[in-house]
């Protein structure tokens, strides 16, 4: 595991936070990414954006478009990630599906991300069980592959959990991504199972939107992702998201690390 992903849950619960790259510019991402960090942001997942992205739901689907319209690609999202990583030591992680990272080149893209120190990769379209396509390529260049676990059998979770790096995405409910009401999954049982097995910590994502679903799932996990709502306040907001974005922030990391 990347040794600033594990010193993003070092002693804390960690809050994580989800932006796509190039919504709707590459400068107001950079900004937003940034506003995102100030805020108290523990580590950062950035979407590359893609075409066809099944586990997304409207919301972040639009913001893909949004990106692609305004000419974001793979090597511009490694740009905007090394300009971010030029300002900070927070723990970089890239999420996208696999049909991108396919195209670039297993051993280029990982080559990249240890160029430039990210941390880690999600695939929401890889299946476990082909996990080991790109795994090696990953290892080889210090970068973890992050898997995730939506509510299945303790048998999966328990494979899931053994060969976990960086740490595990537990999806909180079935579906695509999005801002949830009420999540109802019995995460509690989860986790139990998760913690069980895995070496890494575990963070829940998928749904979280308000400051009590985050200090709720706080209580459960060792930390919190969120997307769609600071996704939403970028739609709302256009370039001039970035105050709206530290605001929200603060309000979610405060209530994850329960201050």
């Amino acid at each position: 595991m990347s040794n600033r992903i594990s010193k993003a849950f070092e002693n804390k619960k960690a809050f994580i936070g989800f932006l796509t790259a190039g919504d709707p510019t590459f400068d107001a991402s950079y900004n937003n990414i940034m506003a995102l960090i100030n805020a108290g942001a523990d580590l950062v997942e950035i979407g590359i954006p893609f075409s066809d992205p099944i586990a997304e739901g409207p919301v972040i689907q639009e913001a893909d478009v949004r990106a692609l319209k305004g000419g974001m690609t793979t090597d511009k999202a490694f740009e905007l990630a090394a300009k971010v990583r030029a300002q900070t030591d927070i723990p970089l992680v890239f999420m996208t599906y696999l049909n991108p990272v396919f195209k670039y080149g297993y051993d280029r893209f990982f080559a990249r991300c240890a160029e430039i120190g990210v941390d880690g990769l999600i695939c929401p379209d890889m299946p476990f069980e082909e996990k080991g396509e790109a795994d090696g390529f990953a290892k080889a260049h210090g970068v973890s592959l992050i898997s995730m676990i939506a509510p299945t059998s303790e048998e999966r979770i328990k494979q899931i959990s053994e060969s976990a790096d960086g740490f595990l995405y537990i999806v909180s409910s079935l579906g695509v991504t999005g801002v949830r009401s009420e999540i109802k999954t019995d995460l509690a049982s989860i986790m139990e199972s998760v913690k069980k097995y895995a070496k890494v910590p575990a963070a829940i994502g998928f749904g979280i939107s308000t400051p009590e679903q985050a200090k709720k799932m706080s209580n459960l996990a060792d930390g919190v992702i969120v997307g769609s709502a600071m996704v939403r306040l970028v739609e709302k907001y256009g370039e001039n998201a970035a105050p709206e974005i530290e605001k929200y922030v603060k309000s979610m990391a405060d209530a994850v690390h329960n201050k």
